[in-house]
């Protein structure tokens, strides 16, 4: 019974928040249920279709590029035609792309569509983040992006489980999956979500007002300049992003060669899972432990979390450390996931919003478009443990970036 009350209290930290905002949340329980194709993309690369380890990281990259030229687009677009219409059309033409995959079997236009859908997805990224901000303020948004994390989560903790099943010998009920869970969210979106855009009004308002929210009139390149803490905010962020795309290519990659391909693919479904099932279970407690820590100093502990969890896979040796390192490196995500969001959304003027939001996927891109492939040459010509003593030390050094970064907002009275 107190163990349920003190679960009862932790949740008290999502009460009082907008109702569109517990409805996102759904949605991204759901469409995050179906998204479970990336994860095991490096797998069908290299199993199914037969590419080498090099060329699948070449494939990634293209794919990442293509995601940060989709959030580019969709950021623009979001700023000048509206949130939830733009969010619709671009979810809508994902769907198209993957229900094909269902029935192409192992053809090389099943990675083509692919990368056609995470531009789409991408595109559509900038919009749903925009909403957030539009619906939330500066005492709540962490409570906001937090709640919205954990919808996340919660589906693509159960996604890849099921996908690590279904992939040897049913590959195409992935597909599927992910097609029907995006139509599901479109028809609630649809149903019981209003535009958040905010009107010419408001945007003329907010100038009045001496804050990093205030509308600008420049284009997005001198809004961001106008922000040096932000870009240089960006600089770990994308180091961030660099060291933990290796949880896509390189983690699946050494559990199949360490477990056998069967076995490896299973192992690799559950180390994902326990991402998810890390992220339900811790944060709440991570939200409430660092509510009136600065944003920018939880994401320099997130980045000390990742150079633990990923430098200590150099040197394991069974599932169970697998495990453990996993739960480590998801602590970092948690602590980035919940406050990276929080510090763009509030350095982003307001009739910005969706270009600015673009920057986050923008950047995770760049870091994700150059890991893979460097990654695949690196381990060709130095092994696996090179490599994540290559990202302890990447890592690190993001950590005591974003420390840095806090006293040189100290020092030009910056929040």
């Amino acid at each position: 019974m107190n163990l349920t009350k003190r679960a009862f209290n932790k949740l008290d930290i999502y009460s009082g928040l907008p109702k569109s905002i517990y409805i996102l949340s759904m949605v991204r329980v759901v469409n995050a249920m179906g998204n479970f194709v990336y994860p095991f993309l490096t797998l069908f690369l290299t199993e199914h279709i037969g590419f080498s380890k090099k060329a699948a990281g070449d494939y990634f990259m293209i794919s990442a590029f293509a995601q940060a030229a989709g959030s580019l687009i969709g950021g623009k677009l979001t700023d000048n035609f509206g949130r939830k219409k733009l969010f619709m059309i671009f979810q809508g033409f994902a769907a198209l792309c993957f229900a094909p995959c269902a029935f192409l079997g192992d053809s090389i236009w099943v990675p083509r569509l692919l990368i056609t859908a995470g531009f789409f997805m991408s595109a559509a990224q900038p919009a749903n983040s925009a909403m957030v901000t539009d619906l939330t303020n500066k005492h709540n948004r962490k409570q906001a992006f937090s709640l919205l994390y954990l919808g996340i989560n919660l589906g693509f903790s159960i996604g890849p489980m099921i996908a690590g099943f279904l992939y040897r010998n049913h590959t195409s009920l992935i597909f599927l999956g992910n097609t029907v869970s995006i139509v599901i969210t479109l028809i609630v979106l649809f149903l019981f979500i209003e535009d958040t855009a905010p009107t010419r009004e408001e945007i003329e308002e907010s100038k009045s007002i001496e804050d990093d929210e205030s509308a600008e009139d420049s284009n997005v390149l001198i809004a961001l300049i106008k922000r040096p803490s932000l870009s240089l905010f960006l600089v770990g962020k994308t180091i961030n992003a660099f060291v933990y795309s290796t949880i896509g290519f390189v983690i699946p990659i050494q559990m199949t060669q360490a477990f056998g391909s069967d076995l490896g693919s299973k192992y690799f479904g559950f180390v994902m899972a326990t991402n998810g099932i890390t992220i339900i279970i811790c944060t709440t407690f991570i939200i409430k432990a660092t509510m009136n820590i600065k944003p920018v100093i939880n994401v320099a502990l997130a980045s000390l979390f990742y150079a633990v969890g990923f430098g200590m896979l150099g040197f394991v040796n069974s599932f169970f450390l697998y495990i453990v390192a996993a739960v480590i490196y998801t602590l970092g995500e948690i602590l980035e996931a919940t406050n990276a969001g929080v510090y763009i959304a509030n350095h982003s003027p307001i009739n910005h919003r969706g270009r600015f939001n673009a920057v986050i996927p923008l950047i995770t891109g760049v870091g994700f478009s150059f890991g893979p492939s460097i990654f695949g040459r690196f381990i060709d010509a130095y092994g696996t443990r090179k490599l994540w003593i290559m990202c302890f030390i990447l890592a690190s050094i993001s950590s005591a970036f974003m420390r840095w970064l806090r006293g040189y907002e100290m020092q030009n009275n910056k929040e």
